[in-house]
């Protein structure tokens, strides 16, 4: 058995007897499942924890030797998955950005309302792709989930009044990208 406190030991022995991997997995699983938990959020954590040791030990063969701590190859590969989650999440807002909502109501009502739906589309789309994780999670939870502030504090773990200052900034970053137009025209009275 390798060196127990030699990432680089472990790994190569792993090349042999790919079961010992799995002691570098219990030696670095809980940190990088932190780290993808701050950057994603726990629901995804355990994912891109899988994701990462799998990709570790697939590409084990490749790993630079000379580095003992296998820590700095690991959080480059977490960094790469959580940034291929980032980015199928903006392609998955820009989608349903895309997708109109049938409501009830006369035929006039939902006529002028997938009207102005159709047009603000592309740019609300625009809109929610640039806005950062963290920002998307808020809004879309007081959007579409219809929390008030207290429940979306709870919700993100976080005070309310960091919830209205969140709130206000990305009204005013919204109303900017759609050229003026409001989409939450009628704010809603929460708490």
């Amino acid at each position: 058995m390798p060196d127990t406190h030699d990432d680089a030991a472990l790994i190569a022995h792993s090349i042999g007897d790919p079961e010992s991997f799995a002691a570098l997995f219990d030696r670095h699983a809980d940190e990088i499942h932190r780290y993808a938990a701050r950057r994603l959020g726990g629901e995804l954590a355990d994912d891109v924890t899988g994701e990462v040791f799998l990709a570790a030990f697939r590409g084990r063969a490749r790993y630079d030797r000379s580095w003992p701590d296998a820590r700095p190859w690991l959080y480059g590969i977490a960094t790469k998955v959580v940034s291929q989650h980032r980015r199928a999440e903006r392609r998955r807002t820009a989608a349903l950005a895309r997708v109109s909502v049938e409501r009830p109501g006369t035929f006039d009502e939902r006529s002028a309302d997938r009207v102005t739906a159709e047009q603000l589309q592309p740019r609300l789309a625009r809109a929610l792709t640039g806005l950062s994780a963290a920002e998307r999670d808020l809004l879309l939870l007081v959007a579409w989930a219809d929390l008030t502030y207290e429940e979306a504090a709870l919700a993100l773990g976080v005070p309310v009044g960091t919830v209205r200052s969140r709130l206000h900034r990305l009204r005013v970053k919204v109303r900017r990208a759609l050229g003026g137009t409001d989409p939450f025209a009628e704010e809603p009275q929460h708490g």
